[in-house]
């Protein structure tokens, strides 16, 4: 199978069902950069971290293919099989902040991005998970999107923040807090 198909070239791209849109229409935005937030939970999963941690990063990546897939199809014609998100792959989310969060000192500052690689990548993933949500919460104001979709995105944005505490706390780093100029 060849990786290029030329059918693109014209600007346009096809969503799972068939149907033809320009590569700047919302939907495809959206999956777009569920894309580019995979990329860098990838890059975080890869880091010298724990296994526990580069497991539950495996896990959420098969979800984002999941939320990629529900959002390159078209709601109206596709026929296709796609995977669903449930209950418990929020959950799940839900457990590991909890589960880092007894660990971890108490919130009692705003954190500013920063202090390690890792860290930063963790940040940097939170920021493009955020931005894959308002993407995501626009399209469903225009075409149905999966209510799962949205909560998990926004689930995960938080699960990123914890992460980049809970690794910066293994490090034996200080947090990078802010202390606003008054």
């Amino acid at each position: 199978m060849k990786i290029y198909t030329k059918t693109g070239d014209r600007g346009e791209t096809s969503l799972i069902g068939g149907t033809r849109v320009p590569k700047f229409h919302l939907r495809i935005e959206c999956y777009g950069t569920v894309d580019e937030l995979n990329s860098y939970i990838g890059l975080i999963q890869c880091q010298d971290i724990d296994t526990h941690q580069q497991q539950i990063l495996k896990e959420i990546q098969d979800r984002l293919f999941t939320i990629g897939s529900s959002l390159a199809a078209d709601p109206e014609k596709s026929r296709m099989k796609i995977p669903d998100l449930k209950a418990e792959d929020i959950m799940l989310l839900e457990d590991e902040m909890d589960r880092m969060n007894e660990v971890l000192p108490e919130l009692t500052h705003f954190i500013l991005p920063g202090g390690n690689t890792v860290v930063s990548y963790c940040h940097i993933a939170r920021c493009i998970c955020r931005r894959t949500e308002r993407l995501t919460v626009h399209l469903s104001a225009e075409s149905f999107v999966d209510n799962q979709i949205t909560i998990y995105l926004n689930r995960l944005s938080d699960y990123l923040f914890v992460l980049a505490r809970k690794l910066s706390f293994d490090a034996q780093a200080d947090e990078n807090i802010w202390l606003p100029r008054l």
